[in-house]
């Protein structure tokens, strides 16, 4: 089982710069320090990183976006994990938060930035403080601050905890949040690369996503591109969830079967039930059906199927669930953190909450499945930012597969009260 990040998680104390420096940790910053910050993101680009938060950017490349000669320039790690069904960041905080700062110092020399920030989600806040307890040992360590281990660089680094908004977790709203403002997503372009946190400069990256650096710098780029497909290189983190035996996180191997996944991880479906629909990426994904439980767990494969690998959350049903609850409750949530800036998103999750109630309530019509499809339409692509295409992903997917538990709920629903 190839591990990277996972490997030795699990050791007692691992939150301390001891234990941490036992197991080869800070080892990368001298191997990176004799290299020309251009090389470094060289390696990232020869690796074939992609960003692990859910859009899978190449990590390299959006790096080297960054304007050039603009000064000051700014880290963003970010931690704001809220994606139904992902909690694979939060594991990393809490077991080992100096594999995350390494990972942050070795992107900000890259990029010669003097300035990290992680903001971590609002309810994180025991993470919260073993980020700061970390940070602190690296500074006493002189892994942060002044002239870092004689190589000239500098770096001041920071937590920040959210508000406990959703939409913080889309980077332009994290970086108005960061700024003291209300979590709203910003007009594209200008790209953060160019113009982020306080107009400046500004790398965001997912916290998975940084924790990976040391690997490749310890290790070299052709080390991390000889694992996985020929397009999704290295490992990744899945957060398994659902109707099965052992839901937990696990670090597999891109191009993974979802079936092991399934089987082999996490100890296969509850009470020898039959899987139904998975959620393969997290609850802004469209699900799938159990026929295409043999997809090979990679972007490429997942859009192939019809849906994406998202943030890694791999959410499973068995065939006793009702479909349409399931996208009622993640609907609920879309509804409830939709920031209200654009209309399209506002309305049209508050209007497909009151239809899908309606339906599972059994006084829905025939009609409203075809009025879902619409709304869906009119939100798609039309929204301020990617949450408005979150919400009609699972609507979409359900209807399309799962079209009979729509009726059977329709075909049952009572007459209207005279």
């Amino acid at each position: 089982m190839t591990q990277i990040l996972f490997k030795g998680i699990d050791t007692p104390n691992l939150t301390s710069i001891d234990v941490y420096e036992k197991q080869g940790g800070y080892a990368a910053l001298a191997k990176a320090f004799a290299k020309e910050p251009d090389e470094i993101v060289e390696m990232v680009k020869a690796s074939g990183l992609r960003g692990r938060g859910g859009a899978g950017f190449p990590c390299g490349l959006k790096w080297s976006f960054l304007a050039k000669d603009v000064f000051p320039r700014y880290l963003c790690c970010n931690s704001d994990e809220s994606e139904p069904g992902t909690c694979k960041d939060r594991e990393l905080l809490m077991k080992t938060p100096h594999l995350c700062i390494e990972g942050m110092i070795l992107c900000a020399y890259a990029c010669r930035i003097e300035t990290a920030y992680n903001y971590i989600r609002g309810e994180f806040e025991e993470y919260g403080e073993i980020m700061d307890r970390a940070i602190a040992e690296a500074y006493e360590r002189g892994y942060l601050g002044k002239n870092i281990m004689g190589s000239g660089f500098n770096l001041e680094m920071y937590t920040h905890m959210g508000a406990g908004a959703y939409i913080c977790g889309e980077e332009s709203a994290l970086l108005t949040s960061l700024e003291g403002g209300r979590g709203e997503p910003r007009m594209k372009p200008p790209f953060p690369a160019v113009e982020g946190l306080y107009a400046k400069p500004t790398i965001v990256n997912n916290t998975e996503t940084l924790c990976v650096i040391p690997f490749i710098v310890n290790n070299g780029p052709e080390a991390y591109a000889a694992i996985g497909t020929e397009k999704s290189k290295g490992t990744k983190l899945v957060s398994v969830s659902g109707h099965v035996n052992k839901p937990g996180n696990y670090e597999i191997v891109l191009g993974t079967p979802i079936s092991e996944i399934i089987d082999k991880f996490a100890g296969g479906i509850r009470n020898g039930n039959k899987l139904k629909a998975f959620i393969p990426g997290g609850s802004s994904v469209p699900m799938l059906p159990a026929d295409k439980v043999d997809t090979p767990y990679d972007y490429e494969s997942l859009v192939a199927a019809g849906s994406m690998l998202g943030s890694g959350a791999l959410i499973v049903m068995d065939d006793t669930t009702n479909v349409v609850a399931e996208v009622l409750r993640i609907t609920s949530f879309y509804m409830h953190e939709s920031c209200g800036k654009c209309t399209p998103c506002r309305e049209g999750t508050r209007w497909m909450h009151q239809i899908l109630l309606e339906i599972q309530n059994k006084v829905g019509k025939p009609e409203q499945l075809d009025l879902l499809t619409d709304i869906c339409d009119n939100m798609s692509f039309k929204c301020f930012c990617p949450l408005g295409d979150a919400a009609i992903a699972p609507v979409l997917s359900s209807i399309k597969y799962f079209r009979a538990d729509y009726e059977e709920l329709l075909a049952s629903a009572k007459a209207p009260v005279a």
